[in-house]
């Protein structure tokens, strides 16, 4: 994972350049996350499509996934390149020019997102490996810097990062001083998720940070399951897939992702 230029910080949560040997054809699950996910491919397009929803199935030379209660699939030869973002969703509003809402269960081509930066896959097919991350977050800065940094109501960020975190719908009220009627209305304006649904994500997101690396009931109490039997339901419902599965098909490829090029 490559560091992030202090200006993009509150936009980008992530920034990884990958190139990775899986060693044979498979399918690999993109999992709901607290953040929007852009792809872009290097060397073969990405083959992508909802979980379940075969019509959403392309080949894209870039890929802009909202935020969602449910996985994709990666469908690949056995060697994937690019380079991946996490964007916050107030990133959204500073780097793509419209709220995370209206990508909410979206999956796009960046040139119908964002046209000026429709030629970012094509200028990272023809750079070194070891400049793709700094390609891209300098089309990132000069993206930034020609819409200007928006005005995020401190509220919402407040309250989402508190939902992201587990604190209760309530909790979050009461601390922005809205009802949750409100509350609602804005977090659903901004991000397209409800807080109970931002909430879960959140829960769900914490838990794969720990999963093979802490035993599954452990894991379950820390973030706020009501026992391991839960979070293997939550698993089952957001990813496709028990935690057990995942660990077995995809832990070993997330490990591959983090000895990625910088």
């Amino acid at each position: 994972m490559a560091p992030v230029a202090p200006a993009l910080a509150p936009y980008v949560a992530s920034l990884t350049a990958y190139d990775v040997d899986l060693g044979a054809p498979g399918v690999h699950r993109g999992l709901p996350s607290t953040t929007l996910t852009l792809v872009l491919p290097v060397g073969d397009p990405l083959d992508v499509g909802w979980r379940g929803v075969p019509s959403s199935r392309e080949t894209r030379w870039s890929s802009v996934s909202g935020l969602h209660a449910r996985p994709a699939e990666i469908h690949h030869d056995g060697h994937q390149r690019g380079v991946q973002l996490g964007l916050t969703p107030i990133g959204a509003r500073a780097l793509l020019g419209l709220p995370a809402a209206e990508l909410s269960g979206e999956m796009l081509e960046l040139a119908e997102v964002a046209p000026r930066l429709r030629h970012l896959p094509e200028r990272l097919a023809e750079c070194p490996a070891d400049l793709r991350a700094t390609l891209v977050a300098r089309a990132l800065l000069a993206e930034l810097a020609h819409r200007g940094a928006p005005a995020a109501r401190a509220e919402v960020g407040r309250a989402l990062a508190g939902l992201t975190r587990g604190a209760t719908v309530q909790q979050v009220a009461d601390d922005v001083g809205y009802s949750r009627r409100h509350l609602a209305t804005l977090v659903r304006r901004e991000c397209g998720l409800t807080p109970q649904e931002v909430r879960r994500v959140g829960r769900f997101e914490r838990s794969r940070a720990q999963l093979g690396r802490r035993p599954l009931a452990a894991v379950a109490h820390d973030c706020g399951y009501a026992d391991q039997a839960h979070l293997s339901r939550e698993w089952v419902d957001l990813a496709g897939c028990p935690p057990t599965t995942w660990l077995r098909e995809e832990f070993p490829f997330l490990q591959d992702l983090g000895r990625a090029e910088p």
